[in-house]
């Protein structure tokens, strides 16, 4: 089909051959039905489509299966003549066997190359919301991103950024001068949000080298787009993580894209498999976000596709900006279920040929009522359809194959290595190793000075019987102002030798530790 990507029609009891208008491909769309009615293969056959048409894809596999986009089909597979079948019935006359070229990521760095983004290029509006913070605790962070441009404190991974808010902790009383109150509890508020995502493989996740969004648009050298497959089974239980790492997506392309207003075919497309996660228990500040963003990156040639059990897994006002969408089987044995059933057939334009909701509670496996957008972007009459096969291999593939892809890849050499250049951790512990080292001369110095000075020193600190205010601390204010914080006047007294750099590290946590 001619500047559509084929999804699948005729046969007996079906309408006419269905396709997606690559034009409105960017529109954004649905996937949705019940377990087992074959929501996967329609993903993979529109990522299949996308692809020859020269669309790069990007797609979260939550199961795996999806890592078959990357080998041809076989004759050998048991569902052969089936497909054989399906195909010669909906006019699929050139249907062939081929693989996607295909580039496998995974924020764990296991089963593809690493996906990182820094703690920078995150941004203190987007990290608040997904960690869920207060208004004041809001307000820290955005103090932390403010002090790290100010002081040349990079914020490239967690540790940086934890480092810097136990820094902002111990200098909480001269920072609540200048930006307002600063107080240990939403410090300490923050740091174990922190410590959630970064147990759930944050760590990983930020750091450099951070992924370059070009490297997502390629085409291979026949010009067809390049099929991003990030691995997401692991990641889905971890789903703070998961949103973290799709909205710093979304956000970035938004921000880095030209406008392109409606091009004859998308940019990009991105499919998210299993999007109920998304959204599960997620705050509204966070479904506010991802509503702005898909509203808005359709101008930028972006396409992003959500596949779940049901429309209802999506909230409303995105839900309604999907427009093109296949509609799987979806059962009826609950009263909740029926009343589901009702409300996803409401929201499809009739076909007077049959009752949107009997057609799908009774559509089988591989099949689908679907909806594409039409001419002037109107939605389409619903029809269903029976979905062309897959051209690539169904089901995964092996772990060796996987592997030959990744050392195959020109990308490898460019992400697999991570760096740690010096940023806000090194600099704040080198602060402290200083601060140490000039408190230990400053004890020696006292040490070594004769007995009748020091003598003579003690006796300026007294007037009388009574202590003088100008000369009582003159130690703990030279130290504080040569560390830079609040440490306070026992521990600085304290800092001698190898004891005394023990102290500061203990101080400022387990951060510096064993660096």
């Amino acid at each position: 089909m001619d500047g559509k990507v084929f999804l699948g029609g005729g046969g007996d009891n079906y309408g006419e051959q269905q396709g997606l208008a690559l034009k409105y491909g960017n529109r954004h769309g649905l996937i949705a039905g019940a377990t087992g009615t074959g929501k996967t293969v329609t993903l993979q056959i529109l990522a299949e489509g996308f692809s020859a048409a020269g669309v790069p894809v990007v797609l979260s596999d939550v199961k795996g299966d999806l890592s078959g986009l990357a080998k041809a089909g076989s004759a050998a597979n048991k569902l052969h003549a089936a497909f054989s079948d399906r195909a010669a019935k909906i006019g699929f006359d050139d249907y062939a066997y081929a693989a996607c070229p295909v580039t496998f990521w995974d924020v764990y760095g296991e089963q593809g190359h690493p996906l990182r983004a820094t703690v920078a290029e995150m941004g203190p509006l987007l990290l608040s919301r997904l960690l869920g913070l207060s208004e004041a605790q809001e307000g820290i962070l955005n103090i932390a991103f403010r002090l790290s441009d100010e002081q040349g404190l990079p914020l490239l991974d967690l540790k940086d950024l934890q480092a810097l808010l136990t820094w902002i902790g111990e200098n909480r009383n001269e920072l609540s001068l200048r930006y307002g109150n600063v107080s240990t509890a939403s410090v300490g508020a923050i740091q174990r949000r922190l410590l959630v995502i970064e147990n759930q493989g944050a760590a990983q996740f930020f750091g450099e080298p951070a992924l370059d969004l070009a490297d997502l648009m390629r085409c291979d050298d026949q010009g067809r787009g390049m099929v991003n497959i990030l691995a997401a089974d692991k990641l889905m239980a971890a789903p703070g993580l998961y949103a973290t790492c799709l909205l710093w997506l979304l956000s970035e392309l938004f921000e880095e894209l030209p406008e392109v207003g409606d091009p004859d075919k998308p940019r990009l497309v991105f499919f998210f498999d299993e999007a109920h996660l998304l959204f599960d228990d997620a705050p509204k500040a966070l479904v506010d976000k991802v509503e702005q963003v898909a509203r808005l990156i359709r101008s930028k040639g972006v396409g992003v596709y959500f596949v779940t059990q049901h429309p209802g897994d999506i909230p409303e006002d995105i839900l309604g900006q999907l427009g093109n969408r296949v509609q799987h089987a979806l059962r009826a044995f609950t009263a909740r279920d029926r009343k589901n059933l009702k409300q996803a057939a409401e929201t499809y334009r009739d076909n007077p040929a049959f009752d949107t909701e009997t057609a799908i509670r009774e559509v089988g496996t591989g099949e689908a009522v679907t909806s594409m957008l039409g001419p002037k972007g109107a939605p389409g009459v619903v029809q269903r359809t029976l979905i062309r096969p897959p051209s690539s291999q169904l089901g995964p593939i092996t772990v060796a194959e996987r592997q030959a892809i990744l050392a195959a890849s020109d990308l490898g050499a460019k992400y697999t290595q991570p760096l740690d250049r010096r940023s806000a951790y090194e600099i704040l512990a080198q602060r402290a190793e200083t601060a140490a080292a000039a408190a230990e001369r400053a004890e020696e110095v006292a040490e070594t000075a004769p007995a009748a000075e020091r003598e003579f020193n003690a006796a300026r600190r007294y007037s009388g019987s009574r202590v003088s205010r100008s000369t009582a601390r003159p130690v703990a204010s030279r130290s504080r102002d040569t560390f830079g914080s609040a440490l306070s006047e026992a521990v600085i007294k304290e800092l001698k030798g190898t004891t005394g750099r023990r102290i500061v590290r203990g101080i400022l946590g387990s951060l510096f530790k064993g660096r």
